[in-house]
């Protein structure tokens, strides 16, 4: 591992700290700039239309709005300390990966589905998942006892 590699692990958020957001949603990013020798937040919401790089060190996220009628998009990085938070505001219901077709959308047409959630189905799933790993930590529990 070279020099830059470790400095940029370093630099990485815990797998807590990264939030979970996808494509479509509407989120408020809360970001920490500094003007002279002062340091305030300034809060951007709009809709994610890109995510790139994964969780790697480099990835990144591009929010959009309109401002005064003219769209305006920004690049954040996904680890950058200057990034405080990013909160959901509302989870979108999309097809696809990247969402440039809304610069050439305005109004109403630019608007991304709202997805519905089902709380029961969710708990289900869970709770699936949570009886798979039990069932596994048992077998490997049992497997490690017999060699």
């Amino acid at each position: 591992m070279n020099l830059l590699d470790q400095v940029s692990q370093k630099q990485m958020k815990s797998a807590g700290q990264i939030p979970k957001f996808g494509i479509g949603d509407t989120v408020r990013v809360h970001f920490r700039i500094v003007e002279g020798d002062k340091e305030r937040i300034q809060v951007y919401e709009g809709v994610v239309i890109a995510r790139k790089g994964a969780e790697s060190p480099n990835a990144t996220f591009t929010v959009r709005r309109v401002a005064f009628n003219e769209g305006v998009e920004r690049v954040f990085p996904l680890h950058s300390p200057r990034v405080e938070r990013v909160e959901v505001v509302r989870e979108g219901h999309v097809r696809r990966a990247k969402l440039y077709y809304l610069r050439d959308r305005m109004g109403k047409a630019a608007r991304v589905k709202a997805r519905q959630r089902n709380p029961e189905k969710e708990a289900a799933a869970k709770a699936a998942v949570k009886l798979q790993r039990e069932e596994a930590a048992a077998a490997k529990a049992a497997s490690e006892q017999d060699a």
